[in-house]
């Protein structure tokens, strides 16, 4: 069984802001959304059922390079630290990042080609209904979760491997990892460790084969941004370093070869004062039995015997607690609005959480009962649905010989 979103983005009048004041729009999904990259390449390399919903040019290769935390705002701001990479914003395209805009729905809707309501990764740990826990859907999964299970769609990769040479080209310890397994299993998997060392291997593999699809990730940007913030000098750094990184790779690259640059989410600095732990105040956990999601996009789960009255009566705490800081939707209005996609199938549903709290403004809420203390000390978040979280590129850094002269005289539109 499958649940309609409803009438669209916005429609529905959200529980937590005034009267009539709509909810923020949802993703792009099936029209400029990160989950439209690479089922776009797969039909510019003639792969049967793909549609190039994002008119990519003509290629016999394409290599998709997802950028961790590299949000389009970010790109602009920052651009003085990545000439190479500011020299294609102007013909460059904004997409959206999935719902919740963080990693594992990101990275998930780019593998699939689907969105988080299809594939089931609805947040950065999120409610397992059968274990009645919540799991984390990244970098530490439960041994009781099986990704597969969960995340049951095929992938773009394996469907384009059946067809032409797939690899993806990362860090050696994703190489088996839960998110790989439920996400972005499919092809041959190089691992390769530093900046360098991914350069290298991408341009060796892409010399070596007539036609391929390659899958080329970068996880520098984020960690940066998470531990020192975006506007930190280090930031800059690695912003630096993937602009040279990225030069070469495409002065490396054999002819009829697509490179494209995009991203998973943006990110958003919080001040150490706006760090806060909602679990301190008994009235935001009232009838709460699980908490989740990222502290910009709290997934609320609550009592199963817990009816309207109690809902109603938490979220108005949350209002009265930080009003206009944040949205709050109840999992009817955000499937109405659309934030998961057009469809969340009837087994990912309980998965999301009965209330949603998302940051309006540079805040971050957190619940100290079951989160470190030392998660207070992140500078760089994302989760909401603020343009600088959900805003991502999409730049093609180099295009076959053909279609060079094409480009570059429409460079500057959109």
């Amino acid at each position: 069984m499958n649940l309609p979103s409803g009438t669209g983005p916005g429609a529905v009048a959200p529980s937590g802001t005034a009267p009539g004041e709509p909810l923020p729009p949802a993703p792009g999904y099936g029209r400029s959304s990160v989950a439209e990259v690479l089922t776009s390449s797969a039909a510019v390399l003639g792969v049967p059922g793909f549609a190039n919903t994002l008119n990519l040019p003509a290629a016999k290769r394409v290599c998709v390079v997802m950028v961790d935390g590299l949000g389009w705002s970010l790109l602009k701001q920052r651009g003085g630290h990545a000439p190479f990479l500011r020299s294609f914003l102007p013909a460059g395209r904004v997409l959206t990042a999935a719902f919740p805009t963080t990693t594992a729905a990101s990275l998930a809707s780019l593998g699939t080609g689907l969105p988080p309501g299809e594939h089931g990764m609805v947040g950065y740990d999120v409610l397992d209904p059968e274990q009645d826990k919540v799991v984390n859907m990244l970098g530490n999964w439960d041994s009781g979760v099986d990704p597969q299970r969960w995340q049951p769609h095929p992938t773009v990769l394996e469907r384009v491997a059946e067809h032409l040479p797939v690899a993806s080209v990362s860090l050696p310890r994703f190489a088996d990892s839960a998110m790989t397994r439920a996400a972005l299993r499919g092809g041959t998997f190089i691992g390769a460790t530093g900046v360098h060392a991914r350069v290298a291997a991408a341009a060796e593999a892409l010399a070596a084969s007539p036609r391929m699809l390659m899958y080329l990730y970068w996880n520098e940007l984020d960690k940066a941004g998470h531990k020192h913030g975006a506007q930190s000098a280090q930031w800059g750094f690695q912003l630096e370093e993937l602009d040279s990184a990225l030069k070469l790779l495409a002065a490396r690259l054999p002819a009829d070869t697509l490179l494209l640059l995009t991203a998973d989410h943006g990110m958003v600095d919080i001040a150490p004062e706006h760090r806060y732990d909602f679990s301190e105040d008994p009235a935001l956990i009232a009838g709460v039995r699980h908490t989740a999601g990222e502290p910009r996009m709290v997934h609320l789960y609550l009592e199963s015997d817990a009816g309207a009255r109690e809902r109603e009566t938490l979220m108005a705490a949350w209002r009265a607690a930080y009003g206009s800081k944040i949205w709050i939707a109840t999992r009817e209005e955000a499937v109405a609005a659309g934030w998961f996609g057009p469809v969340v199938n009837e087994s990912v549903l309980p998965r999301i959480g009965d209330v949603l709290v998302l940051a309006r403004e540079p805040i971050a809420l957190y619940d100290l009962r079951r989160m470190k203390a030392s998660s207070l000390e992140v500078v760089g978040q994302h989760g909401s649905l603020t343009r600088a979280e959900r805003e991502v590129p999409l730049l093609q850094l180099a295009v076959p010989a053909a279609r060079r002269s094409a480009g570059a005289q429409g460079r500057g539109k959109k």
